[in-house]
C-alpha cells in the first residue's frame, strides 16, 4: 500500500446535481444520494473494519453481532465495566450520511453502532483504491467529507472505498488503554499462546507416530 492524495474540486451547485444524476444511473441498488433543498445532498457510504486489535464495549452487555450493529439494538447507558473482544475482519457497515458529515463523525457514528466505547481518536478513516494493479491508500483528515469524496470518485469501489482501521503507522502506543484493558489483552496473549503451544505439540506428536509406525513396518535388517 501507498499513500497518494486526491484531486477534490469544487463543484457548483448544477455540476453537483448533474454528478448526483449521473451516480444513481450507474448504482444497482437502491443506495442513492439525494439533492436537497439548502443545496447539500445525502447518500450512503460502506465502511469495511479491519482492525487488529480487540476493541472495548460495555461488560453488561454480549459483544454485538453484525445485526444487532446493523438493527442498532443494544443501545447503551453509562460505563463502568469493559470487556474486549475482536470485531469480525469482514465486517461492513452501511451509513446514511450527509454531504457535511466531516470524517470524524463517521467514525463516532461507526463505534456507536457497535457499542464500541474506545476513544474515537483511536481510529482512523482511510479511502482506498485500485489502480493499475496497485493500491493506494490515505488517511482522511477529521473534517473532510466521505461522501463528497464518494460523490466525486462514482460508485466503483475499485475506484473508491472506506477502511476503519487503527490510528497508527508503527508501534503499539500501550499508554492509551486503561489498567483493566492491558489486563484483558494479556488474557488474550495468554490465550493464544496456548492455543498456538497446543497445535505445536499436536502437529510433533502426530509426526513422531507416522515415524515410529514408519519404523515398525520396516523389515530387521
Amino acid at each position: 500500500d501507498e499513500p497518494v492524495e486526491w484531486e477534490t474540486p469544487d463543484l457548483s451547485q448544477a455540476e453537483v446535481e448533474q454528478k448526483i444524476k449521473e451516480y444513481n444511473s450507474q448504482i444497482n441498488s437502491n443506495l442513492f444520494m439525494s439533492l436537497n433543498k439548502d443545496g447539500s445532498y445525502t447518500g450512503f457510504i460502506k465502511v469495511q473494519l479491519k482492525l487488529v486489535r480487540p476493541v472495548s464495549v460495555p461488560s453488561s452487555k454480549k459483544p454485538p453481532s453484525l445485526q444487532d450493529a446493523r438493527w442498532g439494538t443494544g443501545r447503551g447507558t453509562a460505563v463502568r465495566r469493559r470487556t474486549s473482544f475482536y470485531l469480525p475482519k469482514d465486517a461492513v457497515k452501511h451509513l446514511h450520511v450527509l454531504s457535511r458529515t466531516r470524517a470524524r463523525e463517521v467514525i463516532e457514528a461507526l463505534l456507536r453502532k457497535f457499542l464500541v466505547v474506545d476513544d474515537p481518536r483511536k481510529f482512523a478513516l482511510f479511502e482506498r483504491a485500485e489502480r493499475h494493479g496497485q493500491v493506494y491508500l490515505r488517511k482522511l483528515s477529521d473534517d473532510e467529507q466521505p461522501l463528497r469524496l464518494r460523490l466525486l470518485a462514482g460508485p466503483s469501489e475499485k475506484a473508491l472505498s472506506f477502511v476503519l482501521k487503527e490510528n497508527d503507522s508503527g508501534e503499539v502506543n500501550w499508554d492509551a488503554f486503561s489498567m483493566p484493558e492491558l489486563h484483558n489483552f494479556l488474557r488474550i496473549l495468554q490465550r493464544e499462546e496456548e492455543e498456538h503451544l497446543r497445535q505445536i505439540l499436536q502437529k510433533y506428536s502426530y509426526c513422531r507416530q507416522k515415524i515410529q509406525e514408519a519404523l515398525h513396518a520396516c523389515p530387521l535388517g
